[in-house]
């Protein structure tokens, strides 16, 4: 929530407004100080720690989390401690001010179910819970949605819901970025949280910002491409990235899993020295990286060869397992490779993927068809991978159910 450091203001003065879809809102009508669009996200120490990001749609008084250890009683108010969260007031259009709130809860119990609701002493959002991580290197699984962007309450709301039906014991999730597809309609992002719920309020997650969530933007009065004032609004995401890249350039490590957000559109040389260096002391077995740009292109005739030159040789120093991708509105999964070929199963490799959550689907590009084990389209999609030991287990599953894709990695403990 960067935000935080100036009020916002939309560079495009009066073009949301303009554009805003017609059609059922997302929200309740009028000013509210009832709290929405309640989200968690993971932080840099997710076993004792997460954040909670919430807004009002008018100004409250003493906005704040109520957190406790969860149990099947109804006294969770008399047991909770209260934990002051930070307000900002943010544009959501041309003419409209809303206040997003958020806290960093601290000081949990690791491997812990904890509740909490969110208010300001009067209105109160409903309880929810969520379990902090294990201390260590411990079994493990996720979701892994490609990017949602179009049409996302009316088609994505059944991806996520599919995806939290399969594996609802996942310990957080990720999007691969363009969340929305235009990022100054406020509307679009209700529609978002819509779709997230129940999913966003339970479980931790983690987001990279897409093309689509970038812009140029007035920042202390000069015009700024950055990620969108609204994208960094609604999401407290780790800040331990390089500096004003923080919340979309970041890293956290949970149970025995580095997981790197990178930010692909733009400083990609920076990042990778940040990247390098990151890699150098990790002390965990695996890496997994997530990113917007596919690195290598599976939809049209698009492709990324910038990318890869700079990408691929801090991949392959230090044996990136699984990258995560979006944008290309396909899906295409290669074999592990190295230095742009395919090497044997039990060879230091990467394996490269891109998948789409959202309705709308490019054809396939054929460009880097032998380096994939599988390239397709037309299908929404999600994923869930699960992490145990020295074995990552990955299934990407249409959004009726069926298994479409899957393959295992093995990776012995270091030496």
């Amino acid at each position: 929530m960067i935000a935080r450091r100036f009020l916002i203001l939309l560079a495009a003065t009066g073009l949301a407004a303009a554009l805003a879809p017609a059609g059922e809102t997302t929200a309740p009508a009028g000013p509210q100080p009832v709290p929405e669009r309640l989200v968690l996200s993971l932080t840099p120490s997710p076993a004792t720690s997460v954040a909670v990001t919430w807004r009002t749609t008018l100004p409250v008084g003493a906005a704040s989390v109520q957190v406790a250890r969860a149990h099947a009683g109804s006294t969770l108010a008399d047991e909770a401690r209260l934990v002051p969260a930070r307000t900002e007031q943010v544009a959501a259009d041309a003419s409209t001010t809303v206040w997003h709130h958020s806290a960093i809860l601290e000081r949990l119990e690791p491997d812990t179910l904890h509740a909490y609701r969110v208010g300001d002493g009067t209105t109160w959002s409903e309880w929810s819970q969520f379990r902090t991580a294990k201390a260590g290197p411990a079994p493990f699984r996720f979701l892994y949605f490609g990017d949602p962007q179009n049409g996302v309450k009316e088609y994505c709301t059944r991806v996520f819901r599919a995806g939290f039906a399969s594996a609802p014991d996942s310990a957080f999730y990720l999007i691969a970025g363009d969340l929305v597809t235009t990022t100054i309609i406020d509307e679009l992002w209700g529609e978002l949280f819509y779709a997230l719920n129940p999913l966003g309020r339970v479980m931790p997650g983690m987001n990279t910002p897409g093309n689509h969530d970038y812009g140029q933007f007035l920042l202390r009065g000069q015009k700024t491409k950055m990620a969108s004032p609204l994208f960094r609004a609604h999401f407290t995401q780790p800040e331990n990235g390089p500096e004003g890249l923080e919340e979309t350039t970041y890293y956290v490590d949970y149970q025995g899993v580095r997981m790197v957000s990178l930010n692909g559109n733009e400083r990609v040389p920076e990042q990778m020295a940040w990247l390098d260096r990151l890699l150098q002391d990790n002390p965990n077995r695996w890496t997994i990286v997530m990113m917007h740009q596919p690195v290598y292109s599976t939809g049209k005739e698009r492709d990324n060869p910038k990318l890869r030159e700079a990408l691929l040789p801090v991949y392959d120093k230090h044996a990136v397992d699984l990258v995560l991708q979006g944008h290309d509105h396909s899906y295409g999964r290669t074999y592990k490779l190295r230095e742009g070929r395919r090497v044997d199963d039990d060879a230091r490799g990467t394996v490269y993927v891109v998948s789409v959550s959202g309705p709308k689907f490019y054809r396939v590009n054929p460009q880097h068809e032998k380096l994939m084990a599988k390239i397709d389209t037309g299908k929404q999609l999600f994923q869930v991978i699960e992490v145990d030991g020295e074995t990552l287990r990955y299934e990407s599953r249409t959004v009726t159910g069926e298994l479409y894709d899957s393959f295992t990695l093995k990776k012995p403990a270091r030496r």
